[in-house]
């Protein structure tokens, strides 16, 4: 109803498990991992669980993507059946034929055994997966053990990937069926998003959907992960539902108030407020708990340590230890930095993210920041995101920060480390715990990146572009493959497959499309020459 109106070319928060809108957050990679990994191995099962609505089943279909085209795929979406129906259902997925009316196990067993050893013949895989498998009976789970003995000297000739809501872990550990426990190789729990990816997620679905502008306000994506406790499915739902009453509102942006009124209508009232216990409730009522327990400890030591050791520190935060004798001793941890004036925060992070790459920035100028990087011969990519991702793509970048009263403000981060990072602000350079970023952030960023020649925006699949050429030739040196020229510039065929085999690699959504994160990740594979994150930032 409302896609013509924002310019959409198609429902972006569709509860339909799609792999082009997963949104690859740092769980996700590692669930997506996970699968590759258990179905390159020679077990039977691999295991992912996460309660309803974490994006189980799209991280799978974004498995089943990655597949060769020869592998045999048989797909279980209601596993409340006996252990005759299941076998039934096993033998229609992968196409075997049964005597009509057969309710014979072994008959079923022996033909599911006997397409199992074709396939492996052929050079073939078989792949089960069972969605909503904690539904599974005791016996049902044993019977599908016994599927996975039939194996060559070197693996399983059936994989099974469960997919589950948490209970199944616990159905899983009981003595019945530690057999099976045994043979899971892999094994992935999915959580909610965290407070800094639900903003990059709901950009990410508005992208997919045809739509490169910012549409929810930083206070909407902060009402919508509390009302949401970061579950994608109910994401989905309250964006949907606030973008139609943006639409009948004839609003250009969704609000705060457009995601309140949102939650009411689908999850009635009361609902998401003080009668609704969130992850960001809970997070933050072990914070209170926390700080408080910091305070008390930081007033009884100030009381018995000598004054001298107490007062002697004044470049950080002082925190008391003891050590093996029993003696106080003081430690810091980086402080936060002074701000500077209003007027100048952004000029210097721009200034500094500028100077890292070796151009000139003028503040005077009356064009933007990624206008003035533009006519240098650089790009500008804008997220939001976490420190993860930026992490990954590995170059500085410029962040939008909040201060204690919630005024907005800007640094430069130009260093990574595990626990600390270096920002650079209107009052200098200073080193900061990561903790501190993430209580100031809400992910919005913007770094530089130099683009390949002929660069003319996101190469798609069946497209025709001089920049086809340049991928194939590095990406054949990427991935140590002998460099074979392509005949002409449509992007298909193995050179799509080759990029999304890179794409998964480097824990992108493998799409084949290939843009900005894609092409900067191909410069760092390729070691092209560029400012970067990780620079000097080994742990002591």
């Amino acid at each position: 109803m409302y896609n013509e109106y924002f310019g959409f070319q198609e429902s972006p928060f569709s509860i339909a498990p799609d792999p082009r809108y997963l949104y690859m957050s740092e769980q996700h990679r590692e669930a997506l991992a996970h699968l590759v990994y258990g179905l390159n191995s020679d077990g039977g099962f691999v295991l992912l669980t996460g309660e309803v609505g974490t994006g189980k089943t799209t991280v799978c279909r974004c498995l089943l993507e990655q597949l060769p085209e020869n592998t045999a795929v048989a797909f279980i979406f209601n596993p409340k059946l006996t252990v005759e129906e299941l076998l039934a259902t096993v033998c229609d997925e992968f196409g075997i034929r049964y005597p009509e009316g057969n309710t014979s196990i072994k008959v079923f067993t022996d033909l599911i055994n006997a397409f199992l050893l074709d396939v492996h013949a052929g050079g073939r895989k078989a792949v089960l997966i069972i969605d909503e498998a904690q539904n599974l009976s005791i016996d049902v789970l044993e019977q599908l053990r016994l599927l996975t003995n039939l194996e060559t000297n070197r693996h399983k000739l059936l994989q099974i990937i469960l997919l589950g809501q948490p209970e199944l872990r616990e159905q899983l550990s009981r003595p019945a069926l530690r057999q099976l426990s045994q043979r899971i190789t892999a094994r992935y729990h999915l959580g909610a998003l965290s407070r800094n990816d639900i903003g990059a997620y709901v950009t990410h679905r508005l992208s997919v959907a045809g739509l490169r502008k910012k549409l929810f306000t930083d206070s909407s994506i902060r009402k919508l992960f509390y009302l949401s406790g970061g579950i994608p499915r109910l994401i989905n739902i309250l964006c949907d539902r606030a973008l139609l009453g943006a639409f009948a509102g004839e609003k250009n942006r969704v609000n705060k108030g457009l995601v309140k009124k949102a939650a009411r209508e689908v999850l009635g009232e009361g609902r998401g407020h003080s009668s609704r216990v969130t992850p960001y409730v809970w997070v933050m009522s072990v914070l209170i708990l926390a700080v408080l327990g910091v305070v008390l400890s930081a007033a009884y030591y100030k009381k018995n340590i000598p004054r001298e050791t107490a007062t002697g520190n004044k470049t950080g935060i002082l925190n008391a230890v003891v050590n093996s004798e029993n003696k106080p001793v003081q430690t810091a941890t980086p402080r936060w930095p002074e701000i500077g004036p209003r007027d100048r925060v952004s000029t210097a992070a721009f200034a500094e993210l500028f100077r890292l790459w070796g151009i000139s920035y003028d503040p005077g100028e009356e064009i933007s920041p990624c206008r003035q990087a533009e006519s240098q011969g650089l790009q500008c990519l804008r997220g939001p995101g976490s420190l993860n991702d930026l992490r990954r793509l590995d170059r500085p970048a410029v962040l939008k920060l909040f201060d204690d009263q919630g005024g907005e403000y800007y640094a430069a981060l130009t260093g990574l480390k595990t626990e600390t990072a270096t920002l650079v602000t209107a009052r200098g350079t200073r080193e900061v715990a990561v903790r501190d970023i993430e209580a100031r952030w809400l992910g919005d960023y913007t770094l530089l990146w130099r683009t390949p020649p002929d660069y003319r925006g996101e190469l798609m699949p069946g497209k025709s572009d001089h920049l086809v050429r340049w991928i194939n030739r590095e990406l054949a040196t990427v991935q140590g493959r002998p460099f074979q020229p392509l005949e002409d510039t449509e992007f298909s065929g193995s050179l799509v497959t080759n990029v999304k085999k890179f794409q998964l690699s480097r824990g992108l959504v493998p799409d084949g499309i290939v843009g900005p994160r894609t092409l900067i990740h191909l410069n760092t594979a390729a070691g092209i020459d560029t400012p970067k994150l990780s620079s000097g930032t080994e742990e002591n």
